[in-house]
């Protein structure tokens, strides 16, 4: 494991959030200009970032640890959608819709890769390719509906099944069943948009806090809702993966999956959507903030154990 890549892509996520902070104090980012980022977001880049994502090529020598992190994402997913459905009932509807998508929605999907690469190289990065695959279902449909208001259940699935972020799935899972290559100047298009979804998000998240303020970000609810994200959840995972003997590797990028922070895309929807963008923002941060410190200890206890 290499743990100080670690500490320098956390130092990075808050160093762009900074930056969006400072933006926005600058009135550089105008609050049209932050309608602009999550319009930019949602329709561009967080498609072109899954369908990125789903480019994965997948070796006969591997093939089983693939299939066990992939059982093991399934299961966490059902997990994460139960506890979003029973745990936050006392919780006012606006921050109510942003805990349950926070809770099936954590920040694998943008620090995930990347913190997975960093820790055990390439073969990392596979298995993070495809625990996300799960993920990525679960977050665009039932995550989505969880700030989708509709009259009746099918109005309701016809918005979550045309949202560009579930079409982007569908794309995906048809290019990696397939192992079907885009044309070389798509895949450099879809790459390089891809590239800047952390960028990008990160920016949006200093905005959206720099309207909001600190004040508030410590408080029963977030805290709560941090242990469940960053010590309940990771916790659950690593005993499933001790009890049906997960490939150490496999299991590795599992926890330290599981154990990310709230996903940054809690506040774009929050935003999009008329959720309390502010109460998103905060628990993103403090999630992110106390990640810090868990994610190492995550990583001394899978050192220790496997």
């Amino acid at each position: 494991m290499n743990i100080s890549a670690l500490f320098h892509l956390q130092i990075m996520m808050f160093l762009l959030m900074g930056t969006g902070i400072l933006l926005r104090k600058k009135n550089i980012i105008t609050p049209e200009g932050k309608k602009c980022l999550t319009d930019l977001i949602i329709d561009l880049l967080l498609p072109c970032n899954i369908i990125h994502s789903f480019c994965v090529r997948l070796s006969q020598e591997i093939l089983v640890s693939c299939i066990q992190i992939l059982f093991v994402s399934i299961a966490l997913q059902l997990l994460c959608v139960l506890i979003a459905a029973t745990a936050y009932r006392r919780v006012p509807k606006q921050q109510r819709m942003c805990l349950q998508f926070g809770t099936v929605c954590s920040n694998s999907v943008f620090l995930g890769n990347p913190v997975a690469e960093g820790l055990y190289g390439s073969l990392g990065l596979l298995y993070a390719s495809v625990y996300v695959v799960p993920v990525r279902m679960v977050v665009w449909s039932v995550g989505v509906s969880y700030f989708t208001q509709s009259p009746d259940f099918k109005s309701l699935m016809k918005k979550v099944l045309t949202h560009p972020c579930i079409i982007a799935v569908e794309i995906g899972v048809v290019l990696m069943v397939t192992q079907a290559p885009l044309p070389l100047f798509l895949d450099k298009s879809i790459t390089a948009l891809s590239n800047c979804i952390t960028a990008i998000t990160m920016l949006f998240i200093g905005t959206v806090l720099a309207d909001a303020g600190v004040k508030g970000v410590i408080t029963p609810t977030t805290l709560g809702f941090s242990f469940v994200r960053l010590i309940a959840i990771p916790t659950i995972v690593l005993l499933g993966c001790l009890i049906f003997h997960v490939n150490e590797v496999a299991a590795g990028v599992a926890v330290v999956l599981a154990a990310m922070p709230a996903g940054t895309t809690t506040a774009i929807l929050a935003s999009k959507y008329n959720g309390d963008e502010a109460f998103a923002s905060r628990c993103i941060v403090l999630t992110t903030v106390l990640s810090m410190a868990m994610l190492p200890l995550w990583c001394m206890i899978l050192n220790t154990l496997f």
